[in-house]
């Protein structure tokens, strides 16, 4: 009897075993990953600027006099001041372009341009070249920053929000990670929305598959969503809720269960 009680014990264990090895195969990431080889890396999609994006642009060069004339600011020159100490004054202080419905901006001296469908480094050298073409200034420097750009977190993260994109690419895993991961009750495939020239599409990225890297929503874009849909734990403790009777009559179930099994072990 003794016997039967402890094999008893055993299967429970078993069981419990066995439940926590599934729950790790639910929840841990890139699960079929090859390690210590080396990977193409695919869809490298760096931020490229769209309509209604803003965005800080400085040009200096050697003479500040001159480099002046193309940066908007926003402070006027005090009697005294020399062009150098105007600078410093102004530094902090560049008006921001918005780009326009058609993706141009009107930028100072040279009037609109296209920038729509750059990234930072392309808009830099379109404004140098076109600076030094003009025979504007011969050793122009640009700086371009993003200014408004930004991805959305939903769902089952830690910290559910809006966050600043401020480099040329950010990854899905990178957001997720700034978002403090999903929790426990995330499900591990998870929703990216994007939105772009007037149309919406929906990926959906499995966090527990090697090949979320090759998904087009692996590197983020502007305004994108993720959203962490609950998994089913979650769920079925929503339907609880309302009268915590299921919920109560669980634990009592588990309870019962425990003491039987310990019963049986130690009698």
């Amino acid at each position: 009897m003794k016997l039967k009680n402890i094999m008893i014990a055993a299967g429970f264990s078993l069981l419990l075993l066995a439940s926590s090895c599934t729950s790790s195969k639910k929840i841990a990431y890139m699960q079929n990953a090859v390690y210590n080889q080396e990977e193409t890396v695919l869809n490298l999609n760096e931020i490229k600027v769209q309509p209604h994006d803003q965005l800080s642009i400085v040009v200096s060069c050697k003479e500040p006099e001159l480099a002046q004339l193309f940066n908007l600011v926003q402070a006027n020159k005090r009697v005294g001041q020399t062009a150098q100490q105007l600078l410093q004054q102004n530094q902090g202080n560049v008006s921001v372009y918005t780009v326009d419905n058609f993706g141009d901006i009107n930028f100072p001296v040279l009037g609109a341009m296209h920038i729509a469908g750059l990234n930072r480094e392309q808009i830099s050298e379109k404004i140098s070249r076109a600076l030094i073409d003009g025979k504007w200034v011969a050793d122009p420097v640009v700086s371009v920053e993003f200014v408004n750009l930004h991805f959305s977190v939903v769902g089952e993260v830690t910290a559910p929000g809006t966050y600043a994109i401020s480099d040329d690419k950010v990854t899905l895993l990178e957001a997720l990670s700034r978002a403090g991961d999903l929790t426990e009750y995330g499900e591990r495939e998870i929703t990216v929305i994007r939105e772009h020239e007037g149309k919406r599409t929906k990926y959906l990225v499995d966090l527990k598959d090697d090949s979320l890297f090759e998904s087009p929503a692996y590197y983020l874009q502007q305004n994108d969503i993720i959203y962490v849909k609950p998994n089913k734990a979650v769920a079925r403790r929503s339907e609880d809720n309302p009268n915590n009777l299921k919920s109560i009559s669980l634990w009592t179930s588990i309870a019962s269960l425990l003491t039987t099994v310990a019963v049986l072990v130690f009698k």
